[in-house]
């Protein structure tokens, strides 16, 4: 099997399926899934002893600060503009579970997030079809962008019925990916643990419950899908491989339409600050880090390559985060008020 990368190299596969990482350095698939995955660090912050790794996570941390610690520094950044959420979902305000239909936020989880919408323009873009997200945070006020940022809504006063389809850039490719879909999990049935998950403009193959030796397999299950429709392209993040359109659009194109949207793309009163933890929720950090303009955020556990400004460790520490900007909101409008 050949492969062109982003350099037109012809690249030969071997059964290990060689991939290009987003450094431009080639490594086989199992890597790659490995290192979007890492094993998880026990201690409670990320300044504690945790293995000989200690240096490596010191260095990191330097370069990507605890956004919580930083707090009072991004709100001082921030004195005097607009501040817009943008927030991943899974892994970001929910847990990664094993069962992915039962991803819900927490209800302290979702009262953080009423609040925050309530108090700041908000968005949630994700992997996830747009309706199992709602479905999962059960809130109106937001703007929710799903399939990567391929099917944007508008925020509801009440319920769903009357909400605004904003952007559905991949509309032509819903025929294909509801004929996609049947054939995916037929070709990913002899992989034991692994699931598909159909999220409207984009086919989700989880293998989270699947045994490394049956990663490549699997991954040469859902890459033979391409021959016959190769105007779809194939993903990673953690624990699963994507299926989605080949379009020049992800989570920082869809960033960028929800800030010309809002009528401000171009002002330099704002600063979107996006908060995501995975190799998808990159293209949002690059966009704010290109722009000069806007602060990301990742949760991470452990050291990886990032274009985000600063991090916390996991959605407990995205729940304290929120609230404190909730609460240094109501302080900032206390004091307005009082002159």
């Amino acid at each position: 099997m050949k492969l062109t990368t982003k350099k037109g190299r012809r690249i030969i596969l071997s059964k290990n399926l060689l991939v290009e990482d987003a450094a431009g350095k080639m490594e086989t698939l199992v890597d790659s899934l490995r290192n979007l995955s890492p094993a998880r660090v026990r201690s409670s912050s990320f300044d504690e002893p945790v293995s000989e790794n200690d240096g490596q996570i010191s260095s990191w941390i330097a370069l990507h600060p605890s956004a919580l610690d930083m707090f009072d520094k991004i709100m001082s950044d921030a004195e005097g503009k607009q501040i817009i959420m943008f927030l991943d979902y899974d892994g970001t305000l929910s847990q990664i579970i094993e069962d992915h239909d039962n991803a819900y936020v927490t209800d302290e989880m979702r009262e953080v997030l009423k609040e925050v919408a309530l108090n700041f323009k908000t968005a949630i873009i994700s992997g996830r079809d747009t309706d199992k997200v709602q479905s999962f945070v059960k809130l109106t006020g937001i703007y929710y962008a799903g399939s990567h940022g391929l099917d944007i809504k508008g925020p509801t006063n009440i319920d769903q019925s009357d909400q605004e389809v904003m952007l559905q850039p991949a509309n032509d490719y819903l025929p294909m990916i509801d004929e996609v879909v049947n054939i995916l999990k037929e070709k990913t049935r002899s992989v034991p643990g692994a699931t598909v998950e159909h999220n409207k403009f984009c086919l989700t193959v989880h293998f989270r419950r699947v045994d490394e030796k049956g990663w490549t397999p699997l991954a040469e299950q859902v890459k033979s899908v391409l021959n016959d429709y190769p105007k779809l392209r194939m993903t990673e993040g953690r624990k699963v491989l994507e299926l989605r359109p080949s379009i020049k659009w992800d989570k920082g194109k869809a960033l960028e339409f929800l800030l010309n949207s809002f009528g401000i793309e171009e002002s330099k009163d704002v600063l979107p600050v996006y908060i995501g933890d995975d190799r998808t929720d990159e293209d949002a950090f690059k966009v704010l880090r290109e722009r000069g303009q806007g602060l990301g955020i990742v949760v991470s556990e452990t050291p990886k390559e990032t274009n985000a400004s600063y991090s916390l460790r996991d959605p407990s520490q995205v729940k304290e985060f929120l609230k404190r900007l909730v609460k240094w909101k109501k302080q900032t409008l206390g004091e307005e008020s009082d002159e």
